[in-house]
């Protein structure tokens, strides 16, 4: 029996927020890494080599851009680097002598969070906010109790000065060692924008699947428990095995190791196939996907990076836009639900969603066509969870009916959307 943690015996549902059930529904952001690592070529985490501020200058900063185009590839919300752990602050921030104010960009009057922040509100995208707690070269970091004093003062200046903040992303990379003060940051950050959606640390509202692939397991439960998270580091005040809705996040780069720009690897770029199969292994799966792009040195996306993106976005909704029968056309059943038709009809996807409001039923379900010449009902899928979205892609099959069948369930179950699509677009002729 494997032990991956979608393998074991499911908790007992819980039950999410209005605010994480908003967040699945986003399905799809675009992450961004953008600091002083982008204008020091070859450069890694934690190296430790000197990255002078004054080199930072994207002189033809255009956010909007970046958001244009997450938009057009079907991104809901965006997720900027404000602070890597370099500590490179992309706002003028007043407890740093190391950002955006010492750079020669714009005579150090600039402020990328904020052009930012405001590019999401022009284009309806939802904001997200990066700060990595961790910070390397900051002799404060050794002094827990004063590092923590740092900390709430950057944090509380991105959650004052830009508005309402959708996500505040911590990323936990060389947090192991180091003891936060999370009760009191936590709370801070929750009196501060009391909607917000906080990533991976200290009280999550939202999980890291587990790796930066961008590929969750199967089983992908959105119940677990603290202690039973990969790679996060939550307040120690909490009840680690209580089960909790904490809904999965898929992070991966656009190009193949590095999520700050760099000139040696444009020809990374993953191809569009690649990128649909992470959608199957991701939104596919009930988790969310974060796909990363670096901005280059002028402070533009990489036209390749842009658009492969855009082209990603054409083949999703090339795919999945137009069902040719959904929920309201079938049947409900006392298992399920199923779809019949006169003429024999061509399906490669069903698509399904459960109704999540008061967690997650489906344990087990399964597909079945009835073929065309007679004959039962024979299968095609079987699943685990269905959760935020389920899509289950099988071989070509002319039908006449589809079924869909929940086999195991602890509790109701309510179907909250069902799509039939013929992504291969042949036409059936009878």
């Amino acid at each position: 029996m494997s032990s991956t943690p979608g393998d074991r015996t499911p908790l007992p549902t819980a039950v999410p927020s209005a605010r994480q059930l908003e967040y699945q529904d986003w399905e799809m952001g675009v992450f961004f890494h953008f600091g002083i690592r982008t204008f020091y070529e070859g450069h890694r985490d934690w190296d430790g080599k000197p990255m002078p501020p004054e080199r930072f200058d994207p002189a033809y900063l255009n956010c909007d851009q970046w958001i244009v185009t997450a938009k057009r590839a079907g991104a809901r919300y965006a997720v900027l680097v404000c602070k890597h752990h370099d500590g490179f602050a992309n706002w003028p921030s007043a407890s740093s002598a190391f950002s955006v104010a010492q750079a020669a960009w714009r005579g150090g009057k600039g402020d990328v969070v904020r052009e930012f922040v405001d590019a999401c509100r022009r284009h309806d995208v939802k904001v997200g906010l990066y700060y990595s707690p961790a910070e390397w070269g900051n002799p404060t970091f050794e002094d827990e109790a004063a590092y923590d004093e740092h900390f709430l003062t950057q944090v509380t200046e991105l959650l004052t000065n830009y508005g309402e903040i959708d996500i505040l992303w911590f990323d936990g990379c060389g947090s192991n060692d180091h003891t936060y003060d999370w009760p009191r940051i936590v709370a801070e950050i929750r009196r501060l924008q009391p909607d917000i959606l906080i990533f991976n640390m200290g009280d999550p509202d939202f999980r890291w699947v587990g790796n930066e692939s961008g590929v969750a397991p199967l089983p992908n439960w959105n119940t677990t428990t603290l202690d039973g998270l990969q790679g996060s580091i939550v307040a120690r005040n909490q009840p680690a095995d209580q089960p909790r809705w904490l809904p999965a996040e898929c992070d991966c780069m656009m190009r193949w190791r590095n999520w700050f720009y760099e000139e040696a690897d444009v020809e990374t770029v993953k191809r569009v196939e690649e990128l649909m199969g992470l959608y199957y292994l991701s939104v596919g799966r009930g988790a969310n996907l974060l796909i990363n792009i670096g901005p280059d040195r002028r402070g533009m996306l990489p036209d390749a990076d842009a658009e492969r993106l855009v082209e990603f976005g054409q083949e999703i909704r090339r795919r999945f836009a137009r069902p040719f029968a959904t929920l309201a056309d079938g049947t409900a059943t006392e298992t399920g639900w199923e779809y019949a038709a006169e003429e024999p009809f061509y399906l490669d996807h069903v698509v399904l969603q459960e109704d999540t409001t008061k967690g997650e039923a489906v344990r087990r379900f399964a597909i079945r066509v009835a073929s065309t010449h007679g004959g039962r009902p024979i299968t095609v899928h079987e699943g685990r969870n269905i959760g935020h979205k389920a899509i289950c892609r099988v071989p070509l099959v002319a039908a006449r009916k589809v079924v869909v069948e929940i086999i195991e369930a602890d509790g109701p179950a309510v179907l909250r959307s069902v799509g039939l699509h013929n992504a291969s677009e042949l036409v059936h002729h009878h």
